[in-house]
């Protein structure tokens, strides 16, 4: 054979093995299942959260053909959205939105969404209230009135929660001057003096409070009193006492008396039972790997999971609760299985 024989079957074979590489990796990506995680903007907590959980979910589900990836988004309410058109099959959402939208009330007014589940409590929402030292008089939410506050990026749930806890101590938007910002976008306002303060509810530490403290913006963090809480309550029952304690953050010497709501890792009914369950599963028994996410993640525990959970929870999720002999309330069956037992005949 000749040389330029050679080199012909050579480069031949070398077109064969690239064609049967395209079509395996075809193959495999045909065989795989591709999720998305909808998150929050990259300033708090769901980000992080949500990208760190999609990488532990990708690298042990391997052999299950299950890759997971986080995406940022405007928050809660938008991740409603995302989930209705299947372009994020899990999301984070504040407890507060779950409900809203599950049962059809005040942003979700007659237009319930039954098919969302629940999955499990990830961590507190803590509401971080922040506003420049010279806007303080009582150091509480009282403080926010005529001033120029953001209440979060708009079809956020920061910016719907903020407006029931604004309603709870007889505000509205026309008693401030309300901005839509994110996170990192209010800290940088009130450094450059374009914004009194705003609404940053996340996990503890949040990056955005940690900067504004550490970077020396004359701002502190709000107290919420006990009276304010049982108002914002009697408006929508998502919420609790939560203590930021001191040297949370740099420069916070004083504990914080703030409120907190669970945050949801959320799905639909249509997600397979299988996926679900895998996710549970990987989620609660890698716990060291999901602790080092964010300090807040040290509060996903099997113990924490159904913790202020409204919504019924996913066929997956239930099984794996099952097996690990947690007590699951009535109202937190899924509704699938109600259709053919008797609630009170499920084993």
């Amino acid at each position: 054979m000749t040389i330029k024989k050679v080199k012909l079957l050579l480069a031949t074979l070398a077109v064969i093995t690239l064609v049967i590489m395209a079509i395996a990796g075809k193959i495999e990506n045909a065989n795989k299942r591709f999720l998305s995680v909808a998150t929050a903007s990259t300033g708090g907590t769901y980000y992080p959260m949500g990208v760190g959980l999609a990488n532990i979910w990708s690298n042990h589900l391997t052999q299950e053909n299950i890759q997971v990836t986080g995406q940022s988004s405007a928050g809660s309410i938008e991740n409603i959205d995302l989930l209705q058109k299947d372009e994020a099959q899990l999301a984070i959402l504040q407890s507060l939105i779950a409900v809203e939208a599950y049962e059809g009330v005040r942003n979700f007014k007659n237009r319930p969404y039954q098919d969302l589940r629940s999955i499990s409590v990830l961590w507190p929402n803590v509401e971080h209230f922040v506003l420049l030292d010279e806007k303080i008089r009582d150091g509480t939410l009282n403080d926010i009135a005529d001033t120029r506050f953001s209440v979060g990026p708009q079809a956020s749930g920061t910016e719907q929660s903020t407006l029931i806890i604004l309603q709870g101590v007889n505000l509205s938007k026309q008693a401030i001057h309300p901005e839509y910002l994110g996170y990192g976008d209010t800290v940088s306002a009130m450094r450059d003096g374009r914004l009194d303060g705003g609404a940053l509810p996340a996990g503890v530490p949040a990056s955005a409070v940690t900067d504004m403290y550490a970077s020396g913006v004359p701002a502190r963090i709000l107290n919420v009193t006990d009276q304010q809480l049982e108002k914002i309550n009697s408006i929508a029952n998502s919420w609790f006492r939560f203590v930021i304690k001191p040297d949370t953050y740099p420069r916070q010497k004083q504990p914080v008396q703030t409120i907190a709501q669970p945050n949801i890792l959320m799905t639909t009914r249509m997600i397979d039972e299988k996926i679900i369950y895998e996710l549970t599963k990987v989620m609660f028994e890698n716990q060291k790997e999901v602790h080092q996410i964010h300090s807040s993640a040290k509060y996903i525990l099997p113990e924490n999971a159904l913790k202020g959970v409204a919504v019924p929870l996913h066929l997956g999720a239930y099984q794996y609760y099952r097996e690990i002999g947690l007590d699951i309330p009535d109202y937190l069956v899924p509704p699938e299985l109600k259709i053919n037992l008797n609630i009170t005949e499920l084993p």
